[in-house]
């Protein structure tokens, strides 16, 4: 699966300017309540979660507007507070480091450039990784069939994130040197009309945008996640100081997606546009189709197991090894069985 929804991608910049405005959320997450600095209601205090928004589509979404989430998570006595669309896990990493952002989902690929940092986050679920929704995109009508096809052209990937890493893979498997094919880096938000344009050759790319190519018809996968071999987990993560101060409230948000992600998979379109059918947000026609079939193919939001772990690090080395981090990142250090916290 990919991130959480189906749709979980946004701009990051809108993101990071909601985050911004969280001024009056305190450091430890505590909520307001009734003008007490220290979210106390009733001699208890109530945990503000802070959550990017999930949009119009997805297990979130879905529990945002039923309102099961907000009921899951007074039982535990937290409430959300959404912080703006959301985006590229990078700048997420980023705000959860500055105390901005409490919970995030990444994959495995940008989680692992992001722990090359300065990370003050830990990943705390796992979903599969994605057989059939992310890829190598090429135009119809391109004459690139085949990985091997992609020597001498030019391929859009986002730096350090699933597209560099799909496409490094990709080729790696091809026997195929990674210096053979040139990398432009782009923002995915800002990749579409580039690949349309006919100014780069195909497009390592995942469901957030590869949807809308493939549902246009104008657009196919040559190569996907299963014939690429791709390790590119999704992850949630927790801001570490959080999970150490509520980790109770960590087990209800997992129960809460493990239990969501299950029925979702199972109905796949009761999760697309929960909020709107209408606009940019909106996913209709065979694009809904594609989607559907994605999601239904997907994995489901589960606890990190040590067969998990083996393949974080099989994607640390091979990071490590395409030089896309210095030196192999130590993934396991900030990992946390979820099923432990209480």
């Amino acid at each position: 699966m990919r991130p959480l929804t189906p749709f979980a991608a946004r701009a990051a910049l809108a993101a990071l300017a909601a985050l911004a405005a969280l001024s009056t959320v305190t450091a430890c997450g505590a909520a307001d309540d009734g003008g007490d600095p220290k979210g106390k209601k009733g001699g208890e205090a109530t945990v503000t979660v802070r959550i990017p928004d999930p949009g119009n589509a997805g297990v979130l979404a879905r529990g945002k507007k039923d309102g099961s989430l907000d009921k899951a998570l007074a039982a535990v006595g937290a409430k959300v507070a959404w912080t703006g669309s959301a985006g590229p896990f990078a700048p997420a990493a980023q705000a959860m480091n500055a105390d901005q952002l409490d919970i995030a989902t990444g994959s495995i690929t940008s989680g692992i450039t992001s722990l090359a940092q300065s990370p003050g986050f830990a990943f705390f679920t796992a979903t599969d990784p994605d057989p059939v929704g992310e890829g190598i995109l090429v135009r119809e009508g391109s004459d690139i069939t085949s990985v091997r096809d992609l020597v001498g052209r030019k391929v859009a990937v986002n730096k350090g994130g699933t597209g560099e890493y799909l496409l490094l893979k990709a080729l790696a498997k091809a026997g195929i040197p990674a210096d053979k094919v040139e990398r432009v880096y782009l923002r995915p938000d800002q990749t579409a009309a580039v690949f349309n344009a006919g100014q780069v050759d195909a497009w390592a790319v995942w469901s957030t945008y590869a949807v809308a190519e493939i549902g246009s018809g104008k657009a196919h996968f040559v190569a996907d996640g299963t014939a690429i071999g791709s390790d590119n987990y999704s992850l949630n993560a927790v801001r570490s100081e959080f999970a150490k101060e509520h980790p109770e409230i960590v087990k209800a948000l997992y129960d809460y997606l493990h239990e969501h992600s299950a029925e979702e998979k199972k109905d796949p379109a009761a999760y697309l546009n929960v909020f709107t059918d209408a606009g940019p947000t909106a996913v209709n026609g065979k694009a809904k189709e594609v989607q559907i079939d994605f999601t239904a193919k997907g994995g489901t939001v589960d606890p990190i197991g040590p067969e998990d772990i083996e393949r974080f690090e099989t994607v640390a080395r091979f990071y490590a090894d395409q030089k896309v981090t210095p030196t192999k990142v130590d993934i396991a250090a900030h990992l946390l069985d979820v099923e432990k916290l209480s």
